[in-house]
């Protein structure tokens, strides 16, 4: 749906975590109103009732993720499945109800769990900044086919992880800068590069606001299963400590992190 100007600078005011949320409801409360352009009127109409509603908006958690119903060329794995099962997950937990019991007031988006997936290291869902974000992992392995020394595979690395071994003929990986977004796989014409583990990074403890922090990212890649589980540990530990509307990140101390890391290694 086509906008005015006007009303693309008036929805970038809006909080960017739900900025997407906004602008579909101004799309779709401009629709139903017959109007096929999004004019300032509109949004500053939708605006307002979605202030004065925003506590019924509110269902204790926000499960974003970057890709959408067309796909995206740069994910490396498909992660709509566990998308759906983390939902089911998250909502078991009823963190709704926990929120009312535990914030003084009326409840805010920024009281919400936030839990996003990134299926490429591009992560346009921000998962640094959220309370879980999870990463989409492909990692390439050097297979015994014969390198044509191409160069193919350096073209595609963006991260300049790849070098090649003139003498051995072999394209050789530094795992130490490589972040795991497959794009080399399939630009090798050999065969050479080939899908090793796959799977999620996962980070913990990222928000915004007055004492913004990154998230931490736990050591490995994980499958679908080990991810739930995390999930599930990391909104127990909230729900036991988390007191009057306070964030994750605030709670989640230096030594909590290292407890999830030991509970998790190796599972």
């Amino acid at each position: 749906m086509k906008w005015t100007p006007e009303a693309e600078d008036a929805i970038k005011k809006a909080p960017f975590f739900v900025r997407k949320r906004v602008r579909a409801r101004v799309e779709k409360e401009a629709a139903a109103a017959g109007n096929p352009v999004v004019s300032l009127a509109d949004v500053k109409t939708t605006q307002t009732r979605y202030l004065t509603s925003m506590s019924s908006e509110i269902k204790g958690y926000q499960i974003e993720t970057c890709f959408g119903p067309s796909g995206c060329p740069n994910r490396a794995i498909i992660s709509d499945q566990l998308v759906e099962q983390i939902e089911s997950d998250v909502q078991k937990e009823d963190l709704l109800e926990f929120l009312k019991q535990n914030v003084k007031g009326d409840l805010k988006f920024h009281h919400e769990f936030r839990i996003t997936l990134a299926d490429c290291p591009n992560a346009c869902s921000q998962p640094q900044i959220k309370d879980i974000g999870i990463i989409g992992s492909c990692a390439p392995v050097v297979t015994e086919e014969p390198c044509s020394l191409c160069e193919a595979c350096l073209e595609a690395c963006k991260e300049d992880a790849i070098r090649l071994d003139t003498a051995q003929e072999r394209p050789v990986i530094d795992n130490d800068l490589c972040l795991k977004c497959g794009k080399c796989i399939p630009a090798c014409p050999t065969g050479t590069l080939a899908e090793g583990q796959t799977g999620y990074r996962v980070q913990l403890g990222g928000k915004l606001g007055r004492h913004p922090q990154l998230a931490k990212e736990l050591p490995g890649v994980y499958n679908q299963e080990q991810v739930r589980r995390i999930v599930k540990d990391c909104i127990r530990f909230f729900k036991e400590n988390s007191k009057h509307g306070r964030r994750f990140a605030q709670i989640l101390q230096p030594a909590d992190f290292e407890a999830i890391v030991r509970r998790h290694s190796g599972t």
